[in-house]
């Protein structure tokens, strides 16, 4: 037997916010990005809601190492020493030692990264099992392809689940509430480059899944359109990103702008209740930075 739970992690007291997907097959369990350290206890509680203890845990599944998405690790592998920890050999290096991922996120959030993610703690080196893509993953009866899919963070790996046709794809394909079709990038910085997340979207494409699976959040029945729908966007957000910066007084300016613009394009698409929770749940703050930062890259290896 195996299944597919969608686990909300009710982040900030926000349901529909971060999902982490269990995994089962044949007394295997698996959690695919488990969430930050603030929710460990929501992630604990839903668990035993379903007669799982952490201790029952077989593996945790990362897409990439961003706190939202891994934060919690550490605190899972400290309750269950068995647990191995599967990530991209890029962002290895940074769960054994999260000091500077913890730096960098305390530059982004200075003023509540404790009350957003919680405690981060490190993951013993043997708990680790570091891909590249390519690997098959054998979970109980459940085979998972891993492919690597960089453009969002040069760390992030989708995961192919072959028994149910589900791809997992962390924020390669932006954000896109169950419920919703519109879809939003969440472009944070250091590593955002539109180039390589292209071929991303093409390495889901090809593999033809019938969902994907978002952390932000659950469920996307039709894929293809979903990611030709969400490409268009990514890139017109970078072009409007360009152009503000060419214009705008002032970074700051610049920042008041972007947000501006873009809340308004997602306010056109959904009610007001759910475009203040999507700009919530991808930072759309951040959003700017990331694509501020690949512009000027961009723009500087151009010249």
């Amino acid at each position: 037997m195996s299944s597919i739970t969608t686990l909300d992690n009710l982040w900030m007291g926000r349901p529909r916010s971060i999902a982490a997907g269990l995994l089962e097959s044949d007394g295997h369990r698996a959690i695919v990005d488990p969430g930050p350290g603030s929710t460990l206890e929501t992630l604990r509680q839903t668990l035993q809601a379903r007669g799982i203890g952490v201790g029952d845990l077989n593996a945790i599944l990362l897409t990439h190492i961003h706190l939202d998405h891994a934060g919690a690790s550490g605190a899972l592998v400290r309750e269950n020493p068995k647990l191995a920890v599967y990530v991209h050999k890029n962002g290895a290096q940074h769960m054994i030692d999260p000091s500077k991922l913890l730096a960098s996120a305390q530059r982004l959030w200075p003023n509540n990264l404790q009350r957003l993610f919680g405690e981060t703690f490190p993951v013993p080196a043997e708990n680790l099992r570091v891909l590249e893509g390519g690997e098959t993953l054998t979970l109980g009866s459940r085979q998972v392809e891993v492919v690597y899919t960089p453009g969002h963070a040069s760390h992030h790996v989708s995961y192919f689940d072959k028994t149910e046709n589900v791809a997992f794809v962390g924020d390669t394909t932006g954000v896109r509430i169950e419920g919703n079709s519109f879809a939003m990038p969440a472009t944070p910085p250091p590593d955002i480059d539109l180039g390589i997340w292209d071929t991303s979207f093409a390495a889901i494409l090809e593999r033809k899944p019938a969902r994907l699976f978002l952390t932000h959040f659950g469920f996307s029945d039709n894929p293809s359109e979903h990611i030709l729908l969400f490409r268009e966007r990514l890139h017109r957000w970078a072009a409007l990103t360009a152009e503000i910066l060419r214009t705008a007084a002032s970074d700051s300016a610049a920042m008041d702008a972007f947000m501006s613009a873009t809340y308004a394009e997602v306010s056109q698409h959904l009610p007001a209740g759910e475009a203040e929770h999507y700009a919530f749940s991808a930072g759309l703050n951040l959003s700017f930075l990331g694509l501020a930062r690949y512009v000027r890259k961009h723009a500087t290896a151009a010249s």
